[in-house]
């Protein structure tokens, strides 16, 4: 065994150090708790924030969309970077800076302060993220295990995604909108100690420089691209220069990172990885699953508000059936993998989902809670089982001395797509409400103007107005947003489709003899183990 080999195998034991690996994944969860219910739990309180803030389109698109991009920006970079320098130190140091920007976040006093704080958060899911996984595939190198390990903590995050809406709802009818950033603190303050005392530390194989330029190249490039896609959201002109300059900026950059991690000896991102089918084809699963879906959230969040005239609470209350349905998927994840392998089993997620997304577009102007109720668990099951048999054949995929990035790759996937996905949406939004309010009878130009905007805007405008010429212009807007709502459904249930055709080049049956289980060290016999490496 040559010397390289033998530091990675004593790196790999060392992953493995604390009392038990079960139990260093009840710590990951905890830490994935902290970022998935901070991803949702700002969604009901839109319409709180827009009334205070009073933010204009784009800031609002912004407000909502700098987490999800700052983080899907950074994650290759903190994900090598842990890595480098110990995935556990990145971990911790996410811990501490996500606790910090919450507070802002909370008392931000204008929309700008808010933007900051949100991109600040970002940065520190960065660094939480792919540490998480990375170091779930260090301690869990045995597949089956690895597997049900990845349920696990994907029915965790589906938890948090329910317990966001949820949580964030019954702190808006007793407190302020800020208060739904100042729970992060709780979980901050208890997961800082925890994870300092039971986490095992563990790193890569630790060749070559860390190629920060080709981060930043990376970070520079994702942030133009879709800052384009969501001046195109919020209804900025195809041609307008603000909008193309950036897109071509950013796909030039890009591809000068591709071009340039292929010329590296010891490149940021190994893309060999994508030469192999299940790995690519796993990452563009993800993508394609979070590009249709994500953006369906934010939009059912206002359309139970604003429509349906559900408090913030009943909305989280709604979207609970969903949750339940994603962690069941979750749990039974392991077992469905085995038995029907990773083709059958993501398409069907697919196929699954698209048809969740296609009953919902019997939503009208009224309440229909069977509907609803439906559509949201076939809704939130479907998409559980694509995203977990996806996740799982990308991670299995992946050399255990490159966890990070390959998590980061996973988590740049699936956080990349979720940004796209509300501006691409948002624009499919636009498209199919903006011509509803055009020519409204009794209302100014000007006013159906500012309606087409946003439903929250129709409705300001429709109160300043008053009277019947309110009354027309308020039936009409809430009439056009459930219109482009089923419009974008449709468009939603075609990327699923296209999704369920990509998962065909999956693997048919799940491998399980790649890897045996790792027996850990005790704690400091595993730390003497890796100084001496």
């Amino acid at each position: 065994m040559s010397g390289t080999t033998a530091a990675a195998a004593l790196r790999r034991r060392a992953a493995g150090a604390g009392a038990n690996r079960w139990v260093v994944l009840v710590v990951l969860c905890v830490s994935l708790l902290l970022v998935a219910v901070d991803a949702t739990v700002l969604h009901v309180a839109v319409p709180a924030v827009t009334e205070d803030l009073r933010p204009g389109a784009i800031e609002l698109l912004w407000i909502v969309d700098t987490y999800p991009l700052v983080c899907a920006s950074l994650l290759i970079l903190f994900g090598t970077l842990g890595d480098k320098v110990g995935r556990r130190r990145v971990l911790l140091l996410g811990y501490a800076l996500f606790g910090v920007a919450s507070a802002l976040a909370a008392f931000a006093p204008n929309a700008q302060v808010l933007i900051l704080a949100r991109g600040l958060l970002g940065v520190g899911g960065a660094m939480i993220m792919p540490a998480t996984l990375s170091i779930l595939r260090q301690v869990f190198p045995d597949r089956r295990e690895r597997a049900l390990a990845i349920g696990v903590w994907s029915a965790v995050a589906a938890v948090g995604a329910a317990v966001g809406p949820l949580l964030g709802g019954f702190l808006l009818e007793h407190f302020w909108w800020g208060a739904v950033f100042l729970v992060n603190i709780p979980l901050m303050l208890v997961s800082l100690p925890v994870g300092r005392l039971l986490l095992p530390e563990s790193t890569g194989e630790g060749e070559g420089p860390w190629d920060v330029v080709g981060a930043l190249m990376a970070a520079a490039g994702l942030f133009g691209v879709v800052f384009g896609v969501k001046r195109l959201g919020g209804g900025e002109g195809a041609g307008s220069v603000l909008t193309l300059l950036p897109l071509l900026t950013g796909a030039v950059l890009l591809v000068l990172f591709v071009r340039r991690q292929g010329r590296r000896r010891h490149p940021l991102v190994d893309l060999r990885m994508f030469a192999r089918p299940a790995f690519s084809t796993s990452v563009g699963c993800i993508v394609l699953a979070m590009l249709a879906l994500v953006g369906l959230e934010l939009i059912a969040a206002q359309y139970l508000q604003l429509v349906l005239g559900l408090s913030p609470l009943q909305t989280g209350l709604r979207l609970l059936p969903l949750t339940f349905a994603a962690m069941a998927a979750g749990l039974l994840g392991a077992r469905m993998l085995r038995r029907f392998g990773p083709r059958r089993m993501v398409c069907a997620g697919f196929c699954l989902t698209a048809a969740a997304v296609v009953t919902l577009t019997a939503m009208g102007g009224a309440d229909d809670f069977p509907l609803l109720l439906a559509g949201f668990v076939l809704l939130g099951f479907g998409l559980e089982t694509t995203l977990f048999g996806a996740y799982e054949s990308m991670l299995s995929e992946a050399p255990a001395e490159q966890a990070g990035g390959a998590a980061a790759i996973g988590e740049t996937s699936y956080q990349l797509g979720a940004g796209i996905g509300i501006a691409l949406l948002g624009t499919v939004m636009n498209a199919a409400y903006k011509p509803g309010l055009a020519d409204v009878p009794g209302v100014p130009r000007e006013a159906s103007g500012a309606a087409g905007h946003s439903l929250g805007e129709a409705y300001d405008v429709a109160a300043r107005l008053g009277g019947t010429a309110g009354d027309a212009l308020r039936s009409a807007a809430r009439d056009s947003f459930v219109h482009g709502l089923h419009v974008t459904l449709l468009v939603s249930a075609g990327l699923l489709l296209l999704g369920a055709v990509m998962a065909l080049r999956l693997p048919r049956v799940m491998q399980c003899g790649e890897s045996e289980p790792v027996e850990l060290p005790a704690p400091r016999e595993a730390e003497r183990s890796r100084v001496t490496a």
